[in-house]
């Protein structure tokens, strides 16, 4: 029998004899009477049971030590609390459970951490419905699933779960974007972060001697421990995981200052709402710049190029007023802009065919712009995402049969074992039968793996000749038959999350949010961390908020789209720099790499439309409802742009991007040119040319359109008249033009 199996046996066999005596036993009756202990000498004893009860308490499974007055180690006694095994009922309204059935629904298949979500949700909503067979639900759509990736980066994952998990050191090779180098490096990990489609690694570099971030997909090779401890190192207690996942781009690194930046009327309701909480917002005071709806924005930053690059984004509803450093750099950046777009384009000799074309799945698992954030130390990070054009009519998608992937996380088989336990314990006692198929679909495991799990249950044992249950396997009827025995009692009841469940079903919450119209998953996680006593989040796994979410507006739509009501929103089209009130049937939330959407059908246009919730400045339920139409498919362009970030168009533009500036395209763009002073050209496909001209802005300089021509000086008549706006070096800058406010009902 493997080593593993017969630890699994003896820590099964520990936890039913404690929880069967409910007294304080002594090491001695342990060493007797618990399957797997009795065969052992003293020292060997000792040993097994010191790693078993340690490993137990990994699991958040403590056992109480009760020890004499004069401090005789032999002479202690142990005890398992129910309470440190059995998991608090939860009180689950009937919406909360659809909730949670539509999130499994959502995410098996994709979600990195989809297998021990199952088992979690199969222990939380014990006696109730399992949300497990529940009706799939159609009013929520996800492009961005936190998905690990293809199986190296699933397998690097896993290994980097499991190292924080244990508190190993780990030793990996890194491609550090800045140096263009890959170098090794000895890490600590502390803490997982999912941000912008990526999962990054939070931990103290031994090379630094300072936490860096790491990205996953910038790792090398495989991951190994450094050492064949039982552990290496200890979180420290300060450390605070929430800081790294709630920074703008431009704050991911040693704050060198803070921005002023003076935002115009029209979108200062937007940059209030989505980006306040990254430092403040206020009206302009008594002899400053600005005036009537106008706001300034004052938000530190780590990245003069990153900030730069922001405000450059926001167009003309947007100016930089300081310090002296950023106006500086806006208008050296403006000025790259308008002569990298001036009469003669940026030109070197070619070197040959270009590198090799990253695959579509490794596009979109990056996320989909030229210009990278800021990073924490070592850690360069790609920035936001390329912007969608969110009025792309859908097209059908195609069936794509069964989306399940290779499990990136796999749960402990201690808690399989301990589901599994529960689930024959169940039907043994009711007299019925379990399905072999249905068993396996339940864990996700074969049925090589539930012989084996059922064979060690057999074995699990009260002590005494006293077992668990008895469960024998019928090939023929593609049955189980089940004789649970009289203690078994003890595992009819939901037991503990473990942490990994407890993380992937927190995280699967989070990644969410407040976008299912059927049900409140906010209120689910109150209940779950208060039975839990602690929050998943911050014991391993973050995974940060959109910029591009609203759950206001989310709520408001929710509304809507169960009741089947029209909607009235008022509109930002960020392209056209204007206000539109729209009429709209809406049917789904949908996300995607830059945020969350709301699907609809537009009657004007005849055709589907996706709003982003962060540029509805109102959305009100109307009074008149409608009949979902059989044609539409909310979840239609889930597998297009909104997981990949690139819109079907009828116009190509090459784009040439700086040296400074290629390596991070080549991460998420095709390269159809490489360049002899390392500068490269990229394909960029667009539906018009507003959306083009905001996306060269956003590059600051570092990109610039070869063709086709109208799009090339698009760009630069839009760099000359910010120009004309910009500060002088090393001055604040004068006061915007003040624009009409723009409202059109189209």
């Amino acid at each position: 029998m493997a080593k593993d199996t017969e630890k699994l046996i003896r820590q099964l066999s520990l936890i039913s004899y404690l929880m069967a005596e409910r007294r304080p036993v002594t090491a001695l009756e342990i060493r007797r009477d618990v399957e797997g202990y009795s065969g052992m000498n003293e020292d060997a004893f000792a040993r097994r049971f010191y790693a078993d009860r340690s490993e137990l308490e990994s699991l958040r499974i403590e056992l109480t030590v009760e020890r004499p007055t004069d401090g005789a180690a032999e002479q202690e006694s142990y005890s398992l609390r129910p309470e440190n095994f059995h998991l608090p009922p939860i009180a689950f309204t009937d919406k909360e459970l659809a909730a949670l059935q539509t999130a499994l629904s959502l995410l098996d298949g994709e979600f990195a951490y989809a297998e021990p979500l199952r088992l979690a949700l199969q222990q939380i909503t014990w006696g109730r419905p399992s949300p497990l067979a529940g009706p799939e639900q159609s009013s929520v759509a996800l492009g961005i699933t936190a998905s690990a990736g293809g199986h190296e980066l699933s397998a690097r994952l896993a290994k980097v779960e499991t190292a924080i998990f244990r508190h190993k050191t780990i030793l990996f090779d890194y491609y550090t974007m800045e140096r263009d180098q890959v170098g090794k490096r000895r890490v600590d990990p502390y803490h997982l972060l999912f941000r912008g489609g990526q999962f990054y690694l939070l931990g103290y570099s031994h090379e630094r001697e300072a936490i860096r971030v790491f990205r996953l997909s910038r790792m090398r090779g495989k991951v190994s421990y450094a050492t064949k401890a039982e552990h290496d190192f200890r979180r420290p207690a300060g450390f605070d995981p929430r800081a790294y996942a709630s920074r703008a781009d431009w704050q991911l690194g040693e704050e060198r200052g803070a921005a002023e930046i003076l935002i115009g009327e029209r979108i200062a309701w937007q940059v209030e709402r989505h980006f306040g909480r990254y430092g403040e917002v206020r009206e302009p005071q008594d002899g400053e710049q600005g005036g009537g709806g106008d706001r300034i924005f004052r938000t530190p930053y780590s990245s003069a190029r990153t900030i730069v690059s922001w405000v450059l984004g926001l167009g003309a509803n947007a100016r930089l007023l300081g310090p002296a450093e950023l106006t500086r750099e806006y208008q050296h950046r403006l000025k790259l802009l308008k002569q990298r777009h001036g009469r003669t384009a940026p030109a070197a000799a070619a070197k040959g065919a270009p590198r090799a074309r990253a695959s579509s799945s490794t596009r979109a698992a990056s996320a989909a712009a030229v210009a990278p954030a800021a990073a924490v130390g070592a850690q360069e990070q790609s920035g936001s995402a390329a912007a969608a054009r969110v009025e792309q009519p859908g097209a059908r998608r195609e069936a794509s049969g069964d989306a399940r992937t290779e499990a990136a996380i796999r749960p402990e088989r201690f808690a399989r074992l301990v589901t599994l336990a529960s689930i024959l314990i169940q039907a043994g006692r009711a007299g019925e039968t379990v399905q072999i198929a249905d068993i396996c679909e339940r864990l996700q495991i074969s049925e090589e793996e539930l012989r084996e799990d059922v064979n060690v249950l057999n074995v699990v044992n009260f002590g005494g000749g006293s077992y668990v249950l008895y469960a024998e396997i019928n090939e023929q009827l593609g049955e189980i038959e089940v004789d649970p025995e009289p203690y078994s009692d003890n595992f009819d009841r939901p037991a503990r999350l473990l942490p990994v469940e407890a993380k992937a079903l927190v995280a699967a919450i989070d990644l969410i949010g407040e976008h299912i119209p059927e049900g409140s998953l906010t209120s689910a996680r109150e209940k779950i961390v208060a039975a839990l006593g602690e929050d998943p989040m911050e014991q391993g796994l973050q995974v940060a908020q959109a910029d591009g979410d609203d759950s206001g507006v989310a709520r408001t739509v929710s509304d809507a789209i169960v009741a089947h009501k029209l909607i009235e929103l008022e509109y930002y089209k960020e392209n056209e720099d204007e206000l539109t009130r729209r009429r709209v049937e809406p049917y789904a939330l949908t996300n995607g790499r830059e945020g969350w959407y709301v699907a609809s059908f537009d009657p004007e246009r005849g055709g589907m439309r996706h709003f982003r919730l962060d540029r509805i400045k109102q959305a009100k339920v109307t009074a008149r409802t409608f009949k979902p139409r059989a044609e539409v498919d909310p979840s239609a362009e889930v597998e297009g742009w909104l997981r990949t970030g690139e819109v079907k168009a009828s116009r190509t533009a090459r784009v040439w991007i700086s040296p400074e500036r290629a390596r991070w395209a080549r991460e998420v763009r095709r390269v159809v040119e490489e360049r002899a002073d390392s500068s490269i050209v990229v394909e960029l496909s667009f539906a018009g040319v507003d959306w083009l001209v905001r996306e060269i802005l956003k590059e600051a300089g570092d990109a610039a359109v070869l063709q086709p021509k109208d799009a090339r000086e698009a760009v630069r008549a839009a760099a000359e008249r910010l120009l004309v706006r910009a500060p002088a070096k090393g001055t604040k800058s004068r006061a915007p033009k003040r624009r009409a406010k723009v409202l059109t009902a189209r």
